[in-house]
C-alpha cells in the first residue's frame, strides 16, 4: 500500500513539474511574440514617421530651396501655406523670419505677422496647429506606445519680453523689428516672379538664463527627487537643446533633455513606472515628462550603473559622459571592454582630475569629449545662477 502510495505522489508530482515547465514555456513563447510584435510594430511606425518626414519635406522643397526642419539647436515652422517660415536658433539665439512674396509690401506685412505669432505662441498651439506635427498624429502608433499631450508654456514671450506680453508692446515689437530697410531679399528659384524675403532679430543677452526659468520649478522637484545636482541638469539641458522645447535630433531623440524612445526612453519609463513602454514624440514634447524622464535616465546612470565608482566626483564626469554615450563606453574608455565591473576598480585607483582627464583623452569618440567639457563648464555658470 506504501508503494503505490509513494509510487502515485510520484506520477502527480511528475505531472505537476511538466505542467509548470510547459506554462512556463508558453508564458515565455508569449512574452517573446508579444515584444517580437512591439518590435514589428514601432519599425512600421518609425517607417512611416521617416515617410511622412521626408513627404513633407517634398512639400517644403516646391518652395523652398534648403527644405529645413527642427534640429536639437532650432525650431523651425511654416505656415499652412508653405510660404512663410520662423527659423529660431537657440544656439546662435537667433530668431529667422522668412517669406515669399511678390512686392515689399506684401512680405513686410507677412513678415511682421509671422514674428508676432513665433514670439508669443505656446508649446501647446505649436503642437496642435504646425502642420508636421498634425500628419505625425493621423500615423497609427505602435500597440502599447505611451502619448501625451503637450501643456501650454511660452516659448519666446518670457525671452522677448520682460512681462506678458499685450497687443500694443507686441506690435511695437514687431514694427520695430520687421521694417523694409531691414528686409534682406533674394529672387525665389522656385517661384515665378517672387521673391524670398528675409528678417534676422536677435534674442535679448540674457535670453538663455530667461528661458531656463521657465522649467526652474520642475528641475528643482526633480533634481530633489533624484538626489542630483541641480546645477547638472541644467547644464545637460542646455548642452542637449539649448532648452528648445521643441528639440528633434536625427536620431531620433526628443525635447529638452534629448530622450530616445528606443532606448534611454524604455529603461527609464521602466524605472519610474515598473511597465517596459514605448513613447512617444508628443509625450517627450511637454516639458514635465521630458525633465522626469531624464532625470530619471542621470538616477540610473549614477545610482545603478556606475555605482561602483566610489569617489562621486569621479562618477559624475562618467555619468555626465555616459548621458551622451552610453555607460558601456566609459568602461571602454578605461579597459577597453565595455564591462564596468572591470572597469570601476581602475578609475577608484584614480583622483577624478585623473579620470576627468583620461575620458578627454580615451572615450571612443570627440563628441562626448566636447560634451564632457560643455557640461562641466556649465555646471559652474548654472551654480552662480540656481546654487546647489
Amino acid at each position: 500500500m506504501l508503494k503505490v502510495l509513494v509510487l502515485f505522489i510520484f506520477f502527480v508530482v511528475s505531472i505537476n513539474a511538466q505542467t509548470a515547465a510547459e506554462f512556463q514555456k508558453e508564458q515565455m513563447q508569449g512574452f517573446n511574440s508579444y515584444k517580437k510584435s512591439q518590435e514589428e510594430g514601432f519599425a512600421e511606425y518609425k517607417k512611416a514617421q521617416m515617410k511622412a518626414f521626408n513627404d513633407y519635406k517634398k512639400e517644403i522643397g516646391a518652395f523652398w530651396d534648403e527644405p529645413k526642419l527642427s534640429t536639437k539647436k532650432t525650431w523651425v515652422g511654416y505656415t499652412k501655406d508653405k510660404k512663410t517660415r520662423t527659423d529660431v536658433d537657440f544656439s546662435k539665439e537667433l530668431i529667422t523670419v522668412e517669406t515669399i512674396a511678390s512686392s515689399p509690401e506684401e512680405a513686410k506685412q507677412k513678415l511682421q505677422v509671422a514674428l508676432a505669432k513665433v514670439v508669443t505662441i505656446d508649446t501647446k498651439t505649436v503642437q496642435e496647429t504646425d502642420p508636421l506635427e498634425k500628419k505625425l498624429a493621423k500615423l497609427k502608433k505602435p500597440d502599447g506606445m505611451v502619448d501625451g499631450k503637450v501643456k501650454a508654456e511660452p516659448i519666446l514671450a518670457t525671452v522677448v519680453f520682460n512681462k506678458p506680453p499685450t497687443k500694443k508692446s507686441v506690435r511695437d515689437y514687431v514694427h520695430k523689428n520687421v521694417t523694409t530697410a531691414k528686409m534682406v531679399a533674394v529672387n525665389s528659384s522656385k517661384i515665378k516672379h517672387a521673391k524670398v524675403y528675409k528678417v534676422s532679430v536677435k534674442m535679448p543677452k540674457d535670453a538663455m538664463i530667461k528661458r531656463s526659468k521657465v522649467y526652474e520649478k520642475t528641475i528643482k522637484k526633480h533634481a530633489k527627487k533624484q538626489k542630483l545636482p541641480l546645477p547638472l541638469i541644467f547644464a545637460i539641458m542646455h548642452t542637449e537643446s539649448n532648452f528648445n522645447p521643441r528639440a528633434r535630433s536625427h536620431i531620433p531623440a526628443y525635447g529638452l533633455m534629448q530622450i530616445v524612445p528606443k532606448t534611454a526612453g524604455i529603461d527609464t519609463y521602466n524605472f519610474l513606472y515598473k511597465k517596459k513602454k514605448l513613447v512617444s514624440g508628443s509625450y517627450l514634447y511637454d516639458s514635465t515628462n521630458n525633465i522626469t524622464m531624464g532625470t530619471a535616465y542621470l538616477h540610473i546612470l549614477y545610482y545603478r550603473y556606475l555605482r561602483k565608482i566610489k569617489n562621486p566626483d569621479s562618477r559624475l564626469y562618467c555619468a555626465i559622459a555616459a548621458y551622451n554615450t552610453g555607460a558601456g563606453n566609459i568602461a571602454w574608455a578605461f579597459t577597453k571592454t565595455y564591462n564596468m565591473n572591470k572597469a570601476a576598480p581602475l578609475i577608484n585607483k584614480l583622483t577624478p582630475e585623473q579620470v576627468y582627464n583620461k575620458l578627454l583623452k580615451d572615450l571612443r569618440w570627440d563628441e562626448p569629449k566636447h560634451y564632457l567639457k560643455r557640461v562641466t563648464k556649465r555646471m559652474s555658470a548654472y551654480k552662480k545662477v540656481y546654487g546647489t
